[in-house]
């Protein structure tokens, strides 16, 4: 990276406090209850673990919202939470973060996502994931509850500079929805990320799937084969009718599709000894739609995307980057 790249970095930084970000999508709570290892219990060969703690943190696209928080931007949520004791949470956390959420309904008939990790170790070692036990919901939209969505999104989009669509398959997203706002990508960045049906959201902006999103969606192992990663993106953009599919691949990095121009394949940021995966994607999406939306290229946006998610691989849980830590990281490269 030059000089010039770092300065311009820093620019396009220094303009997310307050940048206005619509997200849309499902909330999720990421609980996490944390043990020390004891024995292996007589009553079956499991491991038994003695409680530490048990923390709840926001999930999905409640995550998208933490990081642009944490960037200093200013997000705008339309979701839905539970009345039930994770939504409570999830709720009081938002709040406490200053944030303007009369966009979140709450609905006592739905109960909260919940996706609940079992983090263990011993007191002189590194803690590890051992188990993952998920409480997933399904909202059933009506015509009556898209156009309930429709009244709250409607009047934030004359304000807003970018829009993300966080569908972690809990149903809040409607396609129908989705459709009506791929009208307006003229008018401020519109970005995706889809956990199981990306192919349902043409006319968007631009996408952030993983690679195992791809293989999923796609029907076949990309793997090392250059040729098929190069064939995936390529087939993604004529198919959403994008203008950009950023492809995460985890310590293989990122590649950024783009119509009429080559590939571009960006290295892993730091480290390749992961610590931890859950949300990156989340601070990707934010990170790429924050920076388009205040004049970021896609190049530039993907590789600050790519700073990011690098950074935020290594902290344990789901967790965020904050602006600071983001410029410190371009400085240093």
């Amino acid at each position: 990276m030059t000089a010039s790249d770092a300065r311009r970095f820093a620019e396009i930084i220094d303009r997310f406090p307050g940048c206005p970000i619509v997200v849309y999508g499902d909330l999720v709570a990421d609980e996490f209850v944390f043990g020390e290892f004891s024995r292996i219990s007589r009553e079956a060969p499991v491991l038994i673990l003695k409680h530490r703690e048990s923390r709840i943190l926001p999930g999905g696209a409640a995550n998208a919202i933490n990081n642009l928080i944490a960037l200093e931007a200013h997000p705008v949520p339309v979701g839905i939470l539970g009345r039930d004791a994770a939504g409570e949470e999830l709720h009081r956390q938002l709040q406490d973060t200053e944030l303007s959420i009369p966009t979140i309904e709450r609905n006592n008939d739905y109960p909260t996502p919940v996706k609940t990790r079992f983090v263990a170790g011993s007191a002189h070692s590194t803690r590890h994931q051992v188990l993952r036990l998920d409480r997933e919901s399904r909202f059933r939209h009506t015509r009556e509850t898209e156009q309930a969505v429709w009244r709250r999104l409607a009047p934030l989009l004359a304000l807003c500079q970018g829009l993300i669509i966080s569908d972690y398959g809990m149903g809040f997203v409607s396609p129908a929805l989705v459709a009506r706002l791929a009208g307006m990508r003229e008018e401020f960045p519109i970005t995706v990320d889809s956990r199981h049906q990306l192919l349902q959201y043409p006319g968007l902006t631009a996408s952030t799937p993983n690679e195992p999103e791809v293989e999923a969606l796609l029907g076949y192992e990309i793997g090392n084969d250059k040729d098929r990663l190069e064939k995936a993106g390529r087939h993604l953009l004529k198919k959403l009718k994008s203008r950009a599919i950023l492809i995460t691949r985890g310590r293989d990095g990122m590649v950024l599709f783009t119509p009429h121009k080559p590939s571009l394949s960006i290295p892993i940021f730091g480290s390749d000894e992961v610590a931890d995966v859950t949300g990156a994607g989340d601070t990707v999406i934010a990170v790429f739609t924050l920076a388009l939306a205040v004049g970021a290229s896609f190049e530039e946006a993907a590789r600050l995307s790519n700073y990011a998610g690098g950074l935020v691989v290594m902290k344990h849980g789901t967790a965020t980057v904050s602006r600071r830590e983001l410029k410190e990281a371009v400085a240093r490269d």
